[in-house]
């Protein structure tokens, strides 16, 4: 099957790309919506990842992962004591999932939503449209355009 690209969004000051690239890979859990959810039960091994960092300044793209473990249920569902915990899940029937990301590559300066939203190429991106989804699909022609803009800021 043919590469795909994505985007994952996280607030900086809760898991940035900076900690991904110390830590080399994580799980990302704690997606509650379904359309994201989707996104990431469609994710294989070997993807590649928009480390987004949301509720920034500004928020945009500030590196790049890879998929390194296909979905699978997040823990979190069942754990009482989590924020993301769910009552209606069940270890028979679980209702979330989550993938492993690994650490590609930090940009020197992120890549932020106002450039992106300002380049004619990227106005019908998913992210462009519907800027408050947490796990989006990328085209390849945007992925490029992305990846260009963010390696010649380094």
């Amino acid at each position: 099957m043919a590469k795909r690209y994505w985007l994952m969004k996280s607030e900086p000051d809760v898991y940035s790309i900076e900690d991904l690239e110390r830590d080399g890979r994580t799980h990302w859990d704690g997606v509650r919506n379904p359309v994201a959810r989707k996104n990431m039960e469609s994710m294989q091994e070997g993807d590649l990842v928009f480390f987004y960092h949301s509720n920034a300044k500004p928020p945009g793209v500030a590196g790049i992962a890879e998929v390194v473990r296909e979905a699978y249920p997040d823990p979190s569902q069942f754990d009482r004591s989590s924020p993301y915990h769910d009552p209606k899940a069940t270890r028979e029937k679980p209702r979330w999932s989550l993938v492993d990301v690994g650490f590609v590559e930090r940009f020197a300066d992120v890549v932020g939503l106002p450039e992106i939203k300002d380049t004619p190429e990227l106005e019908d991106m998913v992210l462009v449209r519907n800027s408050r989804l947490s796990v989006q699909p990328v085209q390849k022609s945007e992925w490029d355009r992305i990846v260009r803009v963010g390696r010649r800021k380094t």
